[in-house]
């Protein structure tokens, strides 16, 4: 497995504990993002390298670098059509123009001048942006916010077939670890090692509404 980890316990105390923060698994030219598919599709994409056969390039698709956000959302591999769970490793400077294009996808009074100006962003933009609660690993809410990018048009297209490194199949790492969150034993438990991430571009962090962080490696 390319994924670094770490017991979880280590990690949750240096992690910030509210606010908006990009979670994430990543060195100076890659960051891991998470998927969950059925075997259909997530089979073909691990063996494959790159999503293909009955992934479809006309639906939006999410990835999420928050490895505990995904374990919420998939019941930790759990629920039907999220059995297989993949570790997507993207080239930095692609997770950066995603960033870059990103769009909420509800209105912010803070943000945009209007209901409209919002609406013409969402139409010229091929990337969805939301934060929601994360969430501990037995899925109680948390103070801090998890972000999740939406895919679509050229934007999916790429990512697809052109911005990943490599893709690995963890389903049976986060089927070991669901035993130790079903049992309460997080002494046990073990999650990929996670640091905020550097947003680097102003212009991009204050739209994230996120503190601009340089440069570290995690």
């Amino acid at each position: 497995m390319f994924l670094r980890t770490e017991p979880y316990l280590h990690q949750k105390d240096r992690w910030p504990q509210q606010g908006r923060v990009i979670l994430a698994q990543y060195d100076t030219d890659s960051i891991v993002v998470y998927q969950a598919y059925r075997p259909a599709i997530g089979n073909f994409a691990a063996q494959q390298g790159y999503f293909g056969g009955e992934f479809k390039l006309s639906r939006m698709t999410w990835i999420k670098p928050n490895f505990l956000w995904m374990m919420y959302r998939s019941g930790w591999g759990a629920k039907q059509g999220q059995e297989v769970i993949l570790a997507i490793r993207l080239y930095r400077a692609a997770f950066d123009s995603i960033l870059a294009q990103a769009v909420y996808s509800s209105f912010q009074s803070g943000l945009y001048e209007s209901q409209e100006s919002w609406q013409q962003a969402v139409q010229t933009s091929d990337v969805r942006l939301q934060w929601d609660p994360d969430h501990h690993p037995a899925g109680n809410k948390l103070e801090r916010r998890a972000i999740q990018l939406g895919l679509r048009g050229e934007a999916i297209r790429k990512y697809a077939q052109e911005w990943i490194i490599d893709i690995e199949d963890i389903s049976g790492f986060v089927a070991e670890q669901r035993q130790h969150v079903v049992s309460g034993n997080y002494e046990a438990l073990l999650t990929p090692a996670e640091s905020p991430y550097p947003v680097q571009d102003l212009e991009t962090a204050n739209r994230l509404q996120v503190p601009q962080i340089f440069p570290t490696s995690c």
